[in-house]
């Protein structure tokens, strides 16, 4: 099965791209020691050092074909942790630029192996880690997020994060409920069982237990626990969303 994103692969890929350089403007000249909101215990420096340590992990496993066991995580020989980052971008972005997106290549998501994926996950990761550094105070602005990648990052989140990261981990036992959301003219329903978790796109009529509704940008960032109870609509059973958010935050920690 391949899955489709909600808008097409280049466009994820110019996503990156720029995102991955908005990231590093506002970082720079930073206190590398700055909290970052909704992170606990994360310091700017180490959400610099995440992504540009991740953008090496990616082009490592596509160079050999094997997952990495280890991430190179910091600079070598004193390199300026900005450096670092535009350095794994430039990287990253030159691999997947040689490839057909569809064409295929390992990944961590089995039913998405091509990279597309690598296009999609990489455009997402830089696009929440750079929210999280201008909120740290990095900028002076926090930047939007359009609303065609914020749509695109809440299918991601529900399907690839709550579906599959949480089968991965074993997560079983809870209680069981729907909960709809609504953004962006789109609905989706995420559903718990004492067995497991699913997400899909919905028809309006399939029955929930509870509903969450915002804007795009607003639904894409409370999915990934950026926007706890601000901005977002809650209608029906309240213990049906806790449990929802409850999850997220264990699937995308």
């Amino acid at each position: 099965m391949t899955v489709t994103p909600l808008i097409d692969y280049a466009n994820l890929l110019d996503v990156l791209e720029v995102e991955g350089e908005r990231l590093a403007t506002s970082a720079t000249g930073s206190d590398p020691e700055s909290e970052v909101p909704y992170l606990a215990g994360m310091r700017l420096g180490e959400v610099v050092r995440h992504v540009g340590s991740v953008y090496r992990m990616v082009v490592s496993w596509l160079h050999d074909g094997e997952r990495p066991t280890r991430w190179q995580r910091a600079p070598a020989d004193g390199q300026p942790l900005i450096d670092y980052l535009r350095a794994g971008l430039l990287e990253v972005v030159h691999e997947l630029a040689q490839h057909d997106p569809l064409d295929g290549c390992p990944t961590w998501w089995p039913e998405h192996q091509n990279y597309g994926f690598w296009c999609r996950r990489l455009a997402h990761e830089t696009t929440v880690h750079r929210h999280d550094v201008q909120m740290s105070g990095a900028a002076a602005m926090v930047g939007g997020i359009p609303p065609q990648i914020a749509l695109d990052g809440v299918d991601e989140v529900l399907t690839l994060w709550f579906t599959h990261r949480l089968s991965v981990l074993g997560v079983y036992d809870a209680r069981p409920g729907r909960v709809a959301i609504h953004t962006g003219g789109r609905r989706w329903i995420a559903q718990i069982t004492p067995t497991g978790t699913s997400a899909w796109k919905a028809d309006a009529d399939e029955q929930v237990d509870a509903i969450v509704s915002s804007d795009p940008a607003g639904m894409y960032l409370w999915l990934w626990g950026r926007r706890p109870g601000a901005h977002v609509m809650e209608a029906g059973d309240p213990e049906a969303v806790a449990q929802l958010q409850d999850l997220l935050r264990m699937a995308t920690r």
